[in-house]
């Protein structure tokens, strides 16, 4: 006779409750958790308003910097701007030093407008229009602008820094001093609380555990 090995049942009743969902709630709603990207999203797209540090929200590379590092959040730190992966194959304009325009999946922001949230951009990588593009999904966020701000400086240019526009999925360099059309939204690497196992779960790993040890009493008893 077989008994269960209540180990693995646990792995896997774990794994399935995890990728049920690519966006899961935290801090109470303030944030959200990409399981497939793990990186956690803050909520508000447009958090410094909200908070009153800002007036409108735009704000040059090295304010929404200062900004994001000193941010806290339900007692959570180490908050910093998306990055922006070079080169990205996947954007419709390749040179020999930077990766920009439609389609961009690769950077962080790119990867949250068209794998997460589903939107399309306005060109496809090879230009093609599409019909339904724009921000048509805003998932759970809120306060969500169009321009952002990207930590990553454009290398062959230091002196701008990437920006990705979340209505239109474009993405390009600009002057790093710009504070005239680009937001802070914060986001941070990993996840910022364990997900819990609900009762029910527990109640029956409780119930697989009684029945792997009475199991193993009447192996023992032949």
């Amino acid at each position: 006779m077989k008994y269960l090995n209540v180990g693995k049942v646990l792995a896997l009743l774990l794994i399935s409750l995890q990728s049920n969902a690519a966006l899961v709630e935290r801090l109470g709603g303030l944030a959200y958790y990409d399981t497939d990207a793990d990186l956690t999203w803050l909520a508000d797209a447009n958090y410094a308003v909200t908070t009153g540090y800002d007036a409108d929200g735009l704000m040059n590379w090295y304010d929404a910097n200062l900004w994001v590092s000193n941010l806290n959040v339900g007692g959570i730190g180490d908050w910093r701007l998306p990055y922006t992966l070079q080169p990205d194959p996947s954007c419709s304009f390749q040179t020999a030093s930077a990766s920009y325009g439609y389609s961009c999946t690769g950077s962080e922001l790119g990867n949250l407008f068209h794998n997460v949230l589903g939107n399309l951009s306005y060109y496809d990588s090879n230009m093609v229009y599409q019909p339904d593009w724009g921000l048509s999904n805003t998932g759970p966020f809120s306060n969500v602008q169009a321009r952002y701000w990207s930590e990553t400086v454009y290398a062959p240019y230091t002196e701008n820094a990437w920006g990705f526009n979340v209505h239109t999925g474009y993405q390009v360099s600009t002057y790093k001093t710009n504070d005239k059309n680009l937001y802070a939204w914060a986001v941070r690497s990993g996840d910022v609380a364990v997900v819990p196992v609900p009762p029910a779960i527990w109640l029956l790993l409780s119930g697989l555990i009684g029945m792997a040890g009475v199991g193993r009493r009447r192996l023992s008893q032949k």
